[in-house]
């Protein structure tokens, strides 16, 4: 297969599915030329608990990725998310050398930021500003070449936990890939499903998977809140399943083909069939009582979702109201349902501004993986965590080489 630098991979781990879209750099932007799935069992809740398991849907996504691209896959950015991601808002403080905002000020400025209490178990994997205030001058988007003494970064801090970072990096590696960045999957998502008037204005991106649901705030341009809850449609799938005693697998199936989250959208008269477990022969039911098992369920994560955002105090903010993505949110009538809890204008989020085959990544479900290829597209971001010891090496190098400059 051919080998081209010009090619960037995004590897989405997911609870029950993993993706991977490869993406080519042209000149007029970025075409999807190439897309592979396959089945997830090794994660729950976002988190590795299985390594052999998910380094083998790794593989045999990526295997139906080159195939369809004709390329070799040899580095991904990857996916991150989980109930153990958390995110905090943070500030840091430095004096301005020489009385005009360089790039090395900004930079010290959000290592200072990057200086908050948190526990030996958790490590940073994004530091996003948000805004800088230079002396008495606040909002500032861009702080370089402005006159002042002193350089304020306001910016989101997202922490996880160590082991599971590791674990994703130790899946991906054994695959025989290098991990170019961890990426939080709502940051990525944001990237080709939400437009700069919607961040402007402000606006929450609800990512609905299958074992959790990702919840990113922007407001004024930048990423105000990211929160992670441990539910998903897989909770659904499991209370169909048992309401309609069948598989789980068929259960998902019915989900995909009949499910719909706003009962007052099913006819009266339908009616499913549904196969029935131990060899007996399948039954019917009404779809309005498939609708009555789905929509509490539904309800009830994006209660949630509501009360988080409510917590973070930016409620008010969301003007441009919500975006739904991920695989449960391709279900019937949620942008309703979402709409009657959320008060708000809701629609369902699709990647755009890409090309290629964009008649098959046309689905809420593709927009982490596509979103993590636009993000890698841009370029390593100097916010952005890298977990190799040879990055680790390289800033130690940079900081020493600086330490020189400054007393010599």
């Amino acid at each position: 297969m051919a080998k081209r630098d010009n090619i960037v991979a995004g590897l989405d781990i997911g609870t029950t599915k993993t993706c991977v879209i490869v993406g080519e750099i042209t000149n007029t932007g970025i075409d999807i030329i190439g897309i592979g799935t396959h089945p997830s069992s090794g994660l729950r809740k976002g988190v590795v608990v299985n390594i052999d398991s998910t380094v083998d849907s790794i593989k045999r996504a990526v295997e139906e990725a080159e195939l369809m691209s004709g390329c070799e896959i040899r580095s991904v950015f990857a996916g991150i998310a989980g109930s153990h991601i958390k995110g905090l808002n943070s500030y840091g403080i430095v004096a301005v050398k020489g009385g005009e905002v360089d790039e090395y000020d900004v930079k010290r400025a959000l290592e200072a930021a990057k200086a908050v209490a948190i526990p030996l178990d958790r490590k940073i994997i994004h530091i996003l500003p948000q805004y800088y205030m230079v002396d008495d001058q606040d909002g500032v988007k861009e702080p370089i070449g402005m006159s002042g003494v002193r350089l304020e970064a306001k910016v989101h801090v997202v922490t996880g936990m160590v082991t599971s970072v590791q674990n994703i990096i130790k899946s991906i590696n054994r695959v025989g890939l290098d991990v170019n960045d961890i990426i939080l999957e709502p940051l990525a998502s944001s990237e080709t499903i939400l437009s700069r008037d919607e961040k402007e204005l402000g606006v929450a991106l609800i990512d609905i998977g299958g074992g959790t649901t990702d919840i990113a705030v922007f407001a004024e341009g930048s990423i105000k809140h990211t929160a992670v809850l441990p539910l998903g449609g897989d909770y659904i799938t499991g209370d169909i399943s048992v309401g309609l005693r069948t598989p789980v697998m068929e259960a998902e199936k019915i989900k995909i083909k009949y499910g719909c989250t706003y009962t007052p959208l099913i006819p009266e008269n339908e009616i499913i069939e549904v196969p029935s477990v131990g060899g007996r022969n399948p039954r019917t039911v009404s779809r309005q009582v498939l609708g009555e098992i789905i929509e509490p369920r539904l309800e009830e994560i994006l209660g949630l979702a509501h009360r988080e955002i409510v917590k973070s105090g930016y409620e008010d903010l969301l003007a441009a109201g919500v975006v739904l993505t991920g695989g449960t949110a391709i279900l019937e009538g949620i942008t309703e349902l979402t709409e009657q809890i959320f008060n708000t204008p809701v629609r369902k989020g699709c990647p755009v501004g890409v090309g290629g085959i964009t008649d098959i990544i046309n689905s809420p479900m593709y927009a982490t993986g596509v979103g993590l290829v636009v993000h890698g597209s841009k370029g390593p971001a100097d916010y952005a965590v890298k977990k190799s010891e040879k990055d680790v090496l390289s800033r130690l190098t940079k900081k020493i080489k600086r330490w020189f400059n400054d007393f010599f």
